[in-house]
């Protein structure tokens, strides 16, 4: 069964200012690892919502419409609900967005590729910072 990576948003922005093309440096040995890659709604639209060249909007657009997706259920929105109470509730307050991001990873067993410091806090999340 192959690992599931779910890209945060900030992977995606990091390269496209950058100049580099996040998609390509996902295929880079890919052959030689069993990953596959997934997005989320949150994901794309933080990414999308960013881009200024119509033509780089509908290639970032192809390419997250081939990958696999994780719906937005109410069981993760439940999820997203409850994670965020029990952070709160320990002084660690979250921006929204990215507590959903985390319960999409968190129910489809997916490994968080993000360069944001406090996903690591967040129970049960697996996270890496690159690939390798």
């Amino acid at each position: 069964m192959a690992d599931l990576i779910l890209p945060d948003s900030n992977i995606y922005i990091g390269a496209a200012r950058a100049g580099r093309d996040p998609f390509r440096e996902f295929a880079v040995g890919i052959d030689d690892r069993d990953w596959e890659f997934a997005t989320c709604g949150m994901i794309v639209l933080e990414v999308c919502r960013g881009q200024r060249d119509p033509n780089l909007l509908a290639r970032y657009r192809e390419r997250f419409a081939v990958m696999i997706s994780i719906p937005t259920t109410q069981q993760i929105w439940d999820r997203a609900t409850q994670l965020a109470w029990s952070l709160d509730r320990q002084g660690r307050v979250l921006p929204a967005q990215d507590i959903l991001i985390a319960a999409h990873a968190l129910q489809a067993g997916a490994t968080m590729l993000t360069l944001d410091a406090h996903f690591p806090s967040i129970p049960g999340l697996r996270v890496i910072d690159r690939l390798s």
